[in-house]
């Protein structure tokens, strides 16, 4: 066999590999689909996940099935869809946790939250609340930095996960302020403590804190959105409270492991930004407390990467780093 020859059946092979591939994402999807979700059934990545497999069901005409495994920090369910074969038929509804705090504070991890996944599309981001107990002395953000510059690491903050404690510690930074912080296993225990003044002061999602608001027993300093929101239209933003660009979301978005024929990526991730730029999709997320997040694989993954290197300097000027 010549030269010539052996180019010839190179691209030949070359032109039926890509032929299949374009088949295969054609005819994509011939089976059911896993949805991994690291929270459990409830949680707000959860509700996410079962309001997009739905419609992916009908949209692909086969199952998109929830699979629920929460616990170790997400390390279990990212770490399933990390080394799940990249054929398109394991997805992760991810929080921000597993994509972009664990790889902030944590030493090491059982994935690589960029180099395993293929990003697909972004789909609702909420945003948080800066709250104290409802007798706290303090009633606006000013009043809780002016206290914490008086007495610097004697007032104590609560967070329920580590995304809450970056996010506070850049609030910390921004104003040039020390607290102590109190870790707590959840946002239910933190907000609870909070409420009750062993704590005081603390930063939930709005969807979690606004119950324990209308209850009476927290009151809300500002929001972390870049605009005030419909649930609670008198509270402020933290820009409007002086602190110049912040702006923080909890946020949930879709990943197929690393490596999945992009022309199956592309698919899912046109269906997914369908439904979240629908009236429906929107009108889903503003009842969870959030708002629809709007974006493809590109989007998706420089957004990550932007946010992961910020928690990351954070994380290292707060020394927050965790076994």
């Amino acid at each position: 066999m010549n030269i010539k020859t052996l180019a010839m059946t190179g691209l030949l092979g070359a032109a039926l590999a890509l032929g299949g591939n374009a088949r295969a994402a054609a005819d994509y999807p011939s089976h059911p689909v896993k949805i991994i979700v690291s929270l459990p059934p409830g949680s707000g990545a959860d509700t996410t996940a079962r309001f997009l497999s739905k419609h992916l069901a009908e949209k692909f005409g086969q199952p998109f099935i929830v699979e629920n495994r929460p616990g170790a920090n997400s390390f279990i369910a990212a770490q399933a869809v990390a080394t799940a074969a990249p054929d398109g038929y394991t997805m992760f509804v991810a929080s921000n946790s597993p994509m972009t705090t664990n790889a902030a504070v944590f030493k090491s991890l059982p994935y690589d939250a960029i180099a395993d996944f293929s990003p697909v599309a972004p789909i609702a981001r909420f945003p948080m609340v800066l709250v104290v107990p409802a007798n706290s002395p303090y009633r606006n953000v000013t009043e809780l930095v002016s206290a914490a510059k008086e007495a610097p690491g004697k007032l104590n903050f609560a967070s329920g996960t580590a995304t809450y404690q970056v996010v506070l510690e850049l609030f910390h930074e921004q104003n040039g302020i020390k607290a102590t912080h109190v870790p707590y296993k959840g946002t239910s225990a933190a907000l609870a403590d909070l409420a009750g003044g062993v704590v005081q002061y603390s930063l939930a999602d709005v969807s979690a804190a606004l119950p324990l608001i209308r209850g009476g027993k927290l009151r809300p300093l500002a929001v972390t959105s870049a605009q005030r929101i419909k649930d609670l239209p008198d509270v402020p933003t933290m820009q409007e409270s002086g602190n110049k660009g912040y702006e923080a979301y909890a946020w949930t978005a879709a990943f197929f492991p690393a490596k999945v024929d992009p022309a199956i990526v592309a698919r899912v991730s046109e269906a997914v930004q369908a439904l979240v730029r629908s009236d429906e999709g929107r009108a889903f997320m503003a009842k969870l407390g959030g708002e629809s997040f709007v974006g493809g694989p590109d989007t998706l993954a420089t957004f990550q990467k932007d946010e992961l290197e910020s928690m990351r300097r954070i994380a290292k000027l707060a020394n927050i780093q965790q076994e």
